[in-house]
């Protein structure tokens, strides 16, 4: 039951720490990667491009981001509202 009330910072602690990750990784540089798709052979990958396109909107590079993939930009601004209002939604629980 003590659990319980951390368990609630696990989903925005998740995204921050997703994206805290993005922010550090170069999308220009080779690395390890947990994508199947890319470890199976493939060049193109839509959640990779998600990724290193959210990689670029850290760096400024918001025309590099769009070229990576449309929808990146969306995407990052969706979650960064979702982590907002979820720790908002957390706080008036406390």
């Amino acid at each position: 039951m003590k659990r319980k009330p951390l368990m609630r910072f696990f989903e925005p602690a998740f995204w921050i720490a997703g994206l805290s990750f993005l922010a550090f990784s170069n999308p220009e540089e080779e690395h390890m990667s947990l994508c199947v798709f890319k470890n199976l052979g493939w060049e193109n990958c839509w959640g990779c491009g998600i990724g290193h396109s959210i990689s670029y909107i850290f760096r400024g590079e918001f025309a590099a981001s769009f070229e990576e993939h449309i929808f990146g930009i969306p995407i990052f601004i969706i979650l960064v509202f979702h982590i907002v209002h979820t720790l908002i939604k957390i706080k008036k629980t406390l």
